[in-house]
């Protein structure tokens, strides 16, 4: 039986040890931390649970394609519980409040009531949601590939694009933020501005919000912790091992094929590696896994400006019962405040309030993130001796600004926990300690790179780097397209029972 080490115990790494154990590959993931999950994580502050990672699930819809990997990884299952939020999100600008409804036609009529002057815009935004809504995540198979069963063709699924490639273009021009800015409505503006990154082009604002008015877009009652356990529980109970606190040091390249994989304690020989770790950080000069690095066009294509997404993740354990809150609220701030040269001038706040397990008994487990390049902030911060001080600091006005907007905090505040870029870095090994990558206007980066690269055989890539923005579904449906690949070289029958 051929051997295969998949380097990375994430979302991508368990969906490639998954799919190639179905193949019939035995399959051994090494993990460099002591628990998986990578980017996709939560965690756990003085009885408080705080969701890391995802704040809603494109699939968690039964007729989305993507949901079908979601379920053959065992991430979901007939048993999991989907929460969709109506409205899912909330724009309170001094009482006049602005909501993301799930239902078009209520949107619409919503937000032509709320800003008259704006009608035309609301109704032209509505009419490309309608659009967009027809548009998901195709899942096909690679070319040349044996399987159970064929996926769709690209042409077959290709066609649901065709009625909005225009106003694709079109979109793509401009970024989420320059779009937001043509409504007049502060509340809208907010609205339209916290679902995507705003330096996004407006493409992927539009598919993002038509997500959820197709239904889609749902949180999974237990976050992605239960996803990644779950899905672990799926790739041990078909035989596969996983090795926790297994920092691999270098992959195996001799004679232009790899051959393993490098830990501190000695070698796996291996017929394959997958790697899943972040691929800008796996590739690094300093401390990546291949000596020397790779120098293939893609990848120099990928260093060159990788327009990184970084956050600094705010994390509060309320004693109060905040179930009358929205579960997801923006608001503008009356005292904006400078972060690293930055004027933030409002702040987006999650609210778990009603979730089980999420907190104390009548208690509340609130996040709120700020979303910028700070990596170079907290790292000089650390070097200069005052990375600590300098967190206690930026929580306090974060803090000052939610007990403004929120009377019902202040003083109640029982834990407050605060994770930076450094700290991805330090857990998830990203680089830069980035979440995902900025996908602007007028770049053409929807475009993956490949999963199979040139020049080194038996070598796969897969996870958030490999098809920009990044993100649960590129993380869980790259792992399948590497196992693709590793199946058509060694003349295997892919394993999927999904179609």
């Amino acid at each position: 039986m051929n051997k295969v080490v998949v380097i990375g115990a994430g979302i991508a790494g368990l969906s490639a040890g998954i799919y190639a154990l179905k193949s019939g590959f035995e399959v051994t993931i090494c993990e460099a931390c002591g628990s998986p999950g990578g980017n996709c994580t939560g965690w756990r502050r003085g009885g408080y649970f705080f969701e890391g990672s995802m704040h809603w699930l494109n699939g968690s819809a039964p007729d989305s394609p993507i949901n079908r990997v979601w379920r053959e990884t065992g991430a979901l299952s007939d048993t999991s519980r989907i929460i969709n939020h109506d409205p899912f999100l909330t724009s309170d600008c001094g009482g006049r409040q602005a909501y993301l409804y799930r239902d078009v036609d209520r949107l619409e009529q919503h937000l032509c009531g709320l800003s008259p002057e704006d009608i035309p815009l609301v109704k032209g935004m509505c009419a490309d949601i309608r659009r967009f809504a027809a548009v998901d995540i195709p899942l096909t198979d690679i070319f040349g590939l044996k399987v159970r069963k064929k996926a769709p063709s690209l042409l077959k699924t290709g066609t649901r694009i065709l009625p909005v490639a225009l106003r694709m273009g079109a979109l793509g021009k401009i970024s989420a933020g320059e779009y937001a800015g043509r409504f007049r409505s502060q509340a809208i503006r907010l609205l339209i501005l916290n679902m995507v990154n705003p330096g996004y082009d407006a493409v992927s604002l539009f598919f993002t919000i038509s997500r959820f008015l197709s239904k889609d877009g749902g949180y999974v009652e237990g976050g992605t912790v239960n996803m990644v356990r779950n899905m672990v529980k799926r790739f041990t109970d078909s035989g596969g091992v996983i090795r926790y606190n297994a920092r691999v040091k270098r992959v195996i390249v001799d004679r232009g094929r790899a051959g393993g994989v490098v830990l501190a304690e000695g070698t796996i020989p291996a017929d394959a590696v997958i790697v899943t770790a972040d691929t800008l950080a796996a590739n690094a000069v300093s401390g990546g896994l291949f000596s020397p690095p790779l120098r293939m066009p893609w990848l120099e294509k990928m260093y060159k400006n990788p327009q990184l997404i970084m956050n600094t993740f705010f994390c509060l354990g309320v004693e109060a019962d905040l179930a009358g809150l929205p579960p997801y609220i923006v608001f503008p701030l009356e005292k904006p405040f400078k972060f690293h040269g930055r004027e933030l001038n409002y702040l987006a706040c999650r609210n778990y309030a009603g979730y089980s397990g999420y907190a104390p008994e009548g208690c509340s487990a609130l996040t709120v993130s700020i979303s910028s390049d700070s990596y170079g902030y907290w790292k000089l911060a650390r070097e200069r001796g005052y990375y600590e001080q300098g967190k206690r600091e930026l929580f306090g006005t974060v803090l000052e600004r939610l007990e403004a907007q929120f009377p019902a905090i202040r003083n109640r505040t029982a834990v407050r926990d605060i994770a930076t870029p450094l700290t991805y870095e330090k857990y998830c090994g990203t680089y830069r300690g980035s979440w995902m990558t900025k996908t602007p206007p007028g770049n053409h980066r929807r475009f993956p790179y490949p999963c199979k690269p040139g020049g080194v055989k038996n070598l796969y890539f897969a996870g958030q780097r490999i098809q920009p923005p990044g993100g649960l579904p590129v993380a869980v449906t790259t792992g399948r397209r590497a196992a693709q690949y590793l199946c058509r070289d060694f003349g295997m029958v892919f394993g999927s029972d999904i179609y």
